[in-house]
């Protein structure tokens, strides 16, 4: 089936005409990999509450609507209020349905009428839609005659890096020097492979992985092994790659860029373009758009939509739909620049939000999306006045402002930590924003992980 792939950066896409009852099953973006979704979601401060994040974009992405959301946690009433009220974005309705509830809807004998399956079934929405579409969502969809928006082997292969290296290499696009381990014995060969081809450090690959999680970076010189987990062979062999920073001989990190997609039943539509913002562990902490060094390097435009392209026709080939995003890591390398895809992301990312919500309110200009951690906990209303007063909370018609659209919370319904997105004219603007917001702040805080 041919697909054509539309370059519109800082344009909206035309997204579903549809009707959506979505699922925020974050626990399963790893599908049967149930240890690395655990280690995951220790890691996350107020991972239950991420779900709260598609409560801003699920209107925009299925404007037909009746939409209906399923989240793990309530949806902090604050901030719902600002949405709807100040910003004057749809909402879709709501239920609180936790992991352990998503799974017991698939769990329950045939036997007998499950009420749970009886109210999703009297939903008006004809489609089911979740981050990933894994067994759980499949069957659930079945059991009350809904369609999912992808197939359970696209949702699972366009998130599988070793199925788009493959690709990358019959394309013969860039990739990295890459290696396969099938079981841990098999690191140490890898490892000294890659040191006698001048590499210091390696990252180790699951085929499927998201947030850092499914990587794992070691030294090529007596390597900790033990750091290893056994759940990243989970899928098959790992990819041990050479990894190029600052520190290899000879290279320039350049970035991080990603490329937002929409892919449709015959379109891949590339909508906008980051500049990922990540951790010395390369775990995503947030994104800027546009890519703040492409005035320095405006052939990387061209490349990456190209690039990006080319992975989105793969990643339509193999049965996804929906959102997504492409990774990068560009290099300068002996006067010359490198353009590599890291990863496709085949669902909603933690680019998705910001970029949806910033291009929706201001076409033009720049945004920036961070996730911050409190070090003590705050009020929702109290934390959005504290906003106000600063003059920096957007409204419809500013050039500027910072639009808070998710908030984490504790047991109590505290705030312990959000995700902000700044809008302004260029990148100073968007950081002054910051800047002034905080020190209205009654306690500290610190830049987070996704």
């Amino acid at each position: 089936m041919s697909v054509d792939v539309k370059i519109i950066p800082g344009k909206l896409p035309p997204f579903w005409d549809r009707g959506v009852l979505f699922f925020c099953n974050i626990h399963s973006i790893f599908y049967e990999n149930q240890e690395e979704a655990s280690d995951l979601m220790r890691q996350i401060a107020g991972a239950q509450s991420y779900g709260g994040r598609v409560m801003s974009i699920l209107n925009l992405l299925f404007h037909r609507g009746p939409n209906r959301i399923l989240l793990e946690a309530p949806p902090e009433a604050s901030l719902l209020d600002y949405l709807s009220g100040d910003l004057r974005l749809s909402l879709p309705g709501f239920d609180v349905l936790d992991h352990r509830g998503y799974r017991d809807l698939v769990a329950k004998g045939a036997s007998g009428i499950d009420p749970a399956i009886e109210e999703l079934r009297r939903q008006p929405a004809a489609w089911v839609d979740g981050y990933v579409t894994d067994a759980v969502l499949v069957q659930v969809a079945d059991k009350i005659q809904k369609r999912t928006i992808s197939t359970l082997a696209g949702s699972k292969n366009g998130n599988n890096k070793y199925l788009l290296y493959r690709h990358q290499v019959e394309k013969q696009l860039p990739t990295f020097d890459t290696l396969l381990a099938s079981e841990p014995g098999e690191l140490s060969s890898c490892l000294k492979s890659l040191r006698e081809m001048g590499y210091a450090k390696a990252v180790v690959k699951a085929q499927i992985g998201a947030s850092g999680y499914g990587m794992i970076k070691l030294e090529t010189q007596e390597p900790r092994l033990d750091c290893v987990p056994d759940y990243l062979f989970f899928e098959g062999p790992c990819m041990v790659q050479g990894w190029l920073d600052q520190e290899t001989p000879g290279v320039e990190r350049i970035g991080s860029p990603s490329v937002q997609m929409f892919l449709n039943d015959d379109t891949v539509y590339l909508y906008d373009w980051t500049e990922q913002v990540l951790s010395r562990e390369s775990v995503h902490e947030g994104n800027i758009s546009p890519p703040p060094y492409i005035s320095e390097h405006p052939e990387l435009e061209e490349e990456l939509f190209r690039q990006a392209g080319i992975a989105g026709e793969w990643l339509h080939a193999q049965g996804y739909r929906g959102t997504a995003s492409a990774d990068f890591l560009v290099i300068g390398r002996e006067g010359k620049t490198k353009t590599i895809v890291c990863e496709i992301n085949a669902r909603i990312t933690g680019a998705t939000y910001p970029s949806v919500l910033a291009r929706h309110f201001m076409p033009e200009g720049c945004w920036s999306m961070r996730n911050i951690q409190f070090r003590g906990s705050l009020d929702g209303s109290r934390l959005l006045a504290l906003m106000d007063r600063a003059a920096v909370l957007y409204r419809p018609g500013k050039d500027k402002g910072i639009l808070p659209f998710n908030f984490n919370t504790d047991a109590e319904g505290k705030i312990i930590k959000g995700q902000f997105l700044s809008l302004g004219e260029n990148h100073e603007e968007c950081a002054e924003l910051l800047v002034q917001a905080w020190a209205e702040l009654p306690v500290e805080w610190g830049y987070d992980r996704d």
